[in-house]
């Protein structure tokens, strides 16, 4: 049984782990690819495998973490317990802000590939239905991201065969150019981190899971092993029809690789297949975000009316609402590349500090490395999005400052 202000545990290990994919395979593929092209040309493979190994060990250390504070909120509450409240504040404020950011983007991202002359309007039509849909309930939520999921996958092993049996893919396109160095993959591996990172959902719904003290360290591995095998396929195909310079200035790059094959035929199955899986990582990254929102309102770093949740549907209805609402108007102003490197900033600050928490607990390789790595491919960003990135942080550490000598 529930108390009045706590949410239900109603999802199982498959639940969870559908959220988990829904969140990174639809951002990843069709919106990371070509900025990371742009950064790394071919030796984006190589950024995929450094991203990947940083996301492994932040899994890893988000799910020791997640078992032992099976709450909402995620490193909001790893970093509050093991760290100290301020650490646990710039965790929340990172996820927050930097997550936010990502909902415009995959928000755009529909758009761009449903509508692009009128972009901005779809994105924020979609915000609006999928925040309907999240206020309905986590069951609901759940379902419908089992469905797009499903759709995503068929789609991706569609584009796959395509490219496959056309007989225009060549090996020759994947081989490293000179001119490709360690910052440009560093820089590639940084944004791609952006595609991994919905892992974190898994963690943040730890209050509405059964069981999560298995339930969690099972479900994030496994999303995420899944989410690598895909993306490597994929961005391999990929890259063998259109190299590593034509991918770059792709606007969508999946439709232009089948169109590149020879099956222009395709292209809209797989327009439509970018935008359902654009929707799929929007859902859940705005449930995401409103599950940190109710914890950190809960303890009054965010206003406290923000924390309520719905009697009836046992969802954190305030919360879900006003993140609509800002990621809405987001919607209808961002561009798509600056607001990946921003979002990609605020998340990795996000999970340098999870592993700092998770130091705290022991078996302190994996969670050293992946503090160091966060930090390297949060600085090698490129320098606008480092530079946004640190001043909206340091701008929630002044908040935080001036909340706390406001309080004394």
């Amino acid at each position: 049984m529930t108390t009045p202000g706590e949410l239900q545990r109603r999802l199982g290990t498959v639940d969870a782990v559908i959220i988990g994919l829904g969140s990174m395979v639809g951002a990843g593929i069709f919106a990371a690819l070509p900025a990371a092209a742009a950064a790394a040309g071919t030796g984006l493979l190589i950024g995929l495998a450094v991203a990947a190994v940083v996301a492994y060990c932040n899994a890893t250390s988000s799910a020791r973490l997640a078992a032992r504070y099976p709450q909402s909120g995620g490193t909001y509450v790893y970093g509050r317990e093991r760290l100290g409240e301020f650490w646990g504040y710039t965790a929340g404020w990172s996820f927050i802000v930097g997550k936010t950011a990502s909902c415009a983007a995959m928000a755009l991202t529909v758009g761009l590939y449903v509508w692009p002359q009128w972009a901005h309007a779809v994105a924020v039509a979609a915000v609006v239905a999928l925040t309907a849909v999240n206020y309905a309930g986590i069951q609901k939520s759940a379902l419908l991201t089992r469905i797009i999921v499903a759709c995503v996958l068929a789609v991706l092993a569609a584009v796959v065969v395509i490219i496959a049996d056309s007989g225009t893919a060549d090996a020759a396109r994947l081989t490293l150019g000179d001119d490709i160095g360690a910052g440009g993959v560093l820089q590639a591996a940084g944004l791609l981190f952006f595609a991994f990172a919905g892992y974190a959902r898994i963690a943040t719904l730890g209050e509405e899971v059964r069981d999560p003290a298995h339930t969690i360290p099972r479900a994030i591995p496994i999303a995420l092993g899944i989410t690598l095998v895909i993306y490597a396929v994929v961005a391999v195909a990929v890259l063998s029809v259109l190299g590593g310079s034509e991918l770059a200035s792709a606007s969508a790059p999946l439709a232009d690789a089948v169109a590149a094959a020879g099956a222009e035929q395709w292209r809209p199955m797989v327009r439509a297949g970018a935008a359902v899986a654009a929707l799929g990582s929007l859902l859940a990254l705005i449930l995401g975000v409103s599950r940190t929102t109710l914890a950190m309102a809960r303890d009054h770093h965010l206003p406290h009316w923000l924390a309520a949740v719905h009697p009836r549907f046992s969802v954190p209805h305030h919360a879900e609402v006003m993140v609509g609402i800002v990621v809405a108007v987001l919607a209808a102003v961002v561009d798509l590349r600056g607001a990946i490197g921003f979002s990609s900033f605020a998340v990795l600050v996000y999970y340098a500090i999870a592993n700092a928490a998770a130091w705290t607990l022991g078996k302190r390789v994996i969670p050293a490395l992946g503090l160091a790595g966060c930090l390297l491919l949060a600085f090698t960003l490129p320098p606008a999005s480092t530079l946004t990135g640190a001043a909206v942080v340091l701008t929630g550490a002044l908040l935080y400052r001036w909340r706390r000598d406001k309080r004394r």
